[in-house]
């Protein structure tokens, strides 16, 4: 597939996450919790995420922001659900590495729809956007 297929398809995973996000709403009997915003953009996010005996069994997550921002948020609740929590967090650093530029390793994890997400490391006041919900993410796993 040549380069400028392989973008427009991952322009249309990207949108495709923006405009019918997967896990959009809040648990009600989520036990973890996370607000954080970015300042520079308006980027907000609200993750609840359920976890029981060390595996994240559902995430949703309410905000607003960009496209990247917001199908970012889906592309990493799809990908955390069911994963234990040590897993969830080495998907999270393997997005940040993947998201800078900078060579991952993805330790034979599916990676899924994020990988469409790699073109953002070519405009760095994006990054921040699309490690919105990543941060949260770890956030949420680490105060628990």
């Amino acid at each position: 597939m040549s380069f400028n297929n392989l973008d427009a398809l991952y322009r249309q995973v990207i949108m495709d996450h923006y405009k019918n996000p997967r896990n959009k709403g809040s648990l009600g009997d989520g036990n973890l919790t996370v607000d954080m915003n970015n300042p520079t953009c308006g980027d907000r996010i609200h993750l609840t995420m359920k976890v029981e005996d060390g595996k994240v069994t559902d995430a949703k997550f309410e905000g607003e922001g960009c496209s990247i921002s917001m199908a970012s948020a889906s592309m990493m609740t799809q990908t955390i659900i069911g994963q234990d929590v040590e897993t969830a967090t080495k998907l999270s650093h393997i997005f940040s590495d993947m998201i800078q530029g900078k060579d991952y390793d993805d330790e034979n994890l599916d990676l899924g729809d994020i990988e469409a997400l790699q073109g953002v490391s070519k405009f760095p006041a994006r990054i921040k956007c699309a490690t919105l919900a990543w941060k949260a993410m770890e956030k949420g796993l680490h105060e628990q």
